[in-house]
């Protein structure tokens, strides 16, 4: 046996906390499985099996000065797994593959609030937060997740996407519901437009 002892973690995670106690002596080493459901992400977005999180986390000692420690939480690790989005014309699912590393650094709740008004520097950026019953692992995936998805997704480049009339999908079927319909609210321009050809 070596001098150091480190911790793994396996198992379908739901619900995990990791706190500064935790990472005392060493880090914590990370290979977990997320079962679909685990997490929930955003309406659009549904995880479509396992995903796979490994990595470690580690306690870092901030000194702020001669009695002032505050702990930090180091979160570093790659997620991958599948997932199912909507197309942004014509709603149909799409499949899309996460595959994201990370390295986050996580502060205690309410550490660094200060009176007034600051700037906020870039580096502060990138700093979470947790809170007193330390950092839910579930949040940080959650955030990792939907960062690796892209903004806008479609199905194709071609989508045609859905009339506006009657919700149809153009991909699938020519809209039969007579697409070149005026809107009302132009309704009282029409006449002075033939009015001014003549």
């Amino acid at each position: 046996m070596g001098c150091c002892r480190t911790q793994y973690r396996t198992a379908i995670m739901e619900g995990m906390r990791i706190t500064p106690a935790d990472l005392i002596p060493d880090p914590l080493m990370l290979d977990l499985v997320f079962a679909p459901g685990a997490v929930q992400y955003a309406l659009h977005v549904q995880q479509a099996g396992p995903l796979q999180v490994t990595g470690s986390a580690d306690r870092l000692e901030e000194c702020r000065g001669p009695h002032d420690v505050v702990d930090d939480i180091r979160l570093r690790g790659h997620i991958e797994g599948d997932f199912e989005l909507l197309c942004a014309r014509c709603l149909e699912p799409i499949r899309h593959h996460a595959d994201q590393r990370f390295d986050l650094i996580f502060r205690p709740a309410g550490v660094d609030a200060e009176q007034g008004e600051r700037s906020i520097s870039e580096a502060e950026t990138e700093i979470g937060y947790y809170e007193e019953g330390g950092l839910l692992l579930e949040d940080a995936v959650r955030e990792q997740v939907l960062l690796s998805l892209p903004d806008r997704s479609l199905c194709r480049d071609s989508c045609q996407g859905l009339c506006p009339h009657c919700g149809a999908n153009r991909n699938e079927a020519a809209c039969a519901c007579g697409e070149k319909s005026i809107d009302s609210r132009w309704s009282a321009l029409q006449g002075f437009a033939s009015s001014a050809k003549s």
